[in-house]
């Protein structure tokens, strides 16, 4: 092993005329590549993205969806998940309405010691976006219409307990902890917004970009900051 570590030095160092031809004829290995012939890559390209696609779909009819479906309450029509099932966790009971799409790069959690088990209950017309993580406490309830850009968080317990030794020996979080999360109809949250428990985001508001909502905000405004706020009314 130290004989080729030295090698590799040696060679690196391009101090003699065979090192340099090594270490050309190296680079030239790893910056091979085959000519592109247009119109064939062209049609290859087509031909992986078209098989691709069906593959896809495929799976989304055939596998996916239905096992999604069997820990849904709710028949959910139209729903379609997005490159796959997202990841679920605890004792989740799922409500979904029509028209659901929802990215299979999302989390889904619910906090196991809540009795009755956590509901999330969505409603029609719903996206949830890409790396998106909703942990259910005790509920979390999406009206229709709402919009969850990527990488939002809704935080309706913390998983860990305030106490340090509570924390230390593993023990859950407390019930006092955890609350209700509800977003009203035609809510939309930019990317990267954290919704803490016991908020209620009004019908129609509009939260910015890396947000952290901490308390409850009225119907149609915008908001955006940390912690955030209300910036201005949205026109009707």
């Amino acid at each position: 092993m130290n004989a080729v570590l030295a090698l590799r030095q040696t060679i690196k160092a391009q101090q003699s005329p065979a090192a340099r031809l090594a270490w050309r004829s190296i680079q030239a290995v790893r910056g091979f590549r085959v000519p592109v012939v247009r119109p064939l890559h062209s049609a290859l390209y087509a031909l992986h993205t078209g098989l691709r696609g069906a593959c896809s779909q495929a799976m989304r009819a055939l596998y996916w969806t239905p096992l999604f479906l069997s820990r849904c309450e709710t028949p959910a029509p139209g729903l379609r998940l997005e490159g796959g099932m997202p990841f679920i966790a605890g004792p989740l009971r799922l409500r979904l309405g029509r028209d659901v799409r929802l990215s299979a790069a999302s989390t889904l959690t619910a906090r196991p010691s809540t009795h009755p088990a956590p509901l999330l209950d969505v409603g029609s017309n719903v996206d949830i976006g890409w790396q998106t993580t909703i942990a259910v406490g005790t509920r979390v309830m999406l009206g229709d219409n709402v919009r969850l850009a990527g990488r939002n968080f809704l935080a309706g317990y913390p998983g860990h307990p305030e106490n340090p030794e509570a924390r230390a020996a593993g023990l859950p979080c407390t019930a006092s902890q955890t609350g209700d999360i509800v977003l009203e109809d035609d809510v939309w949250l930019g990317t990267g917004v954290t919704v803490l428990a016991g908020v209620t985001i009004g019908r129609g508001t509009v939260v910015g970009a890396g947000s952290v909502v901490t308390k409850s905000l009225p119907s149609m405004v915008l908001a955006a900051g940390n912690p955030c706020r209300v910036i201005r009314l949205l026109e009707v």
